[in-house]
């Protein structure tokens, strides 16, 4: 099995599948990125696929797909993303071990490449075990 750039949780897959099945047959999942902005300097970006990128890499869990786009895949290793209702928003969120710092309203975030020497320690590790 191969080292997947990112993980999905129950919620996120399911979040994910709803926005599929609403948007009409061409929808095939979600683009996952980054672009500079907001108050700390990064925001996280998803767009519905309808035509998917061979250069992106996919993640697929319980049916749902996301792809990720190339340039934030050294930003993304090794994240989680999940999907959370709170009594104020609605919204994908990401457990990031890249991330460095947000801003107050959560909106952006400032983000690091990932450590690949620690990764491959990380993944021996469990591979130890």
């Amino acid at each position: 099995m191969g080292f997947a750039v990112m993980t999905m949780t129950e919620a996120a897959a399911s979040r994910v599948k709803a926005i599929v099945d609403n948007s009409g047959a061409e929808a095939k999942g979600v683009r996952v990125g980054i672009k500079k902005g907001g108050c700390a300097g990064m925001e996280y970006t998803i767009d519905l696929v309808t035509e998917p990128d061979a250069k992106d890499d996919l993640i697929e869990h319980d049916g749902a797909k996301v792809w990720i786009q190339p340039s934030a895949v050294l930003y993304l290793l090794g994240t989680q993303m999940d999907f959370e209702v709170t009594k104020m928003r609605s919204g994908f969120t990401f457990n990031n071990p890249n991330q460095t710092s947000a801003c107050g309203c959560g909106e952006s975030v400032e983000l690091k490449a990932a450590d690949l020497a620690m990764l491959a320690k990380q993944r021996e590790a469990e591979a130890s075990v």
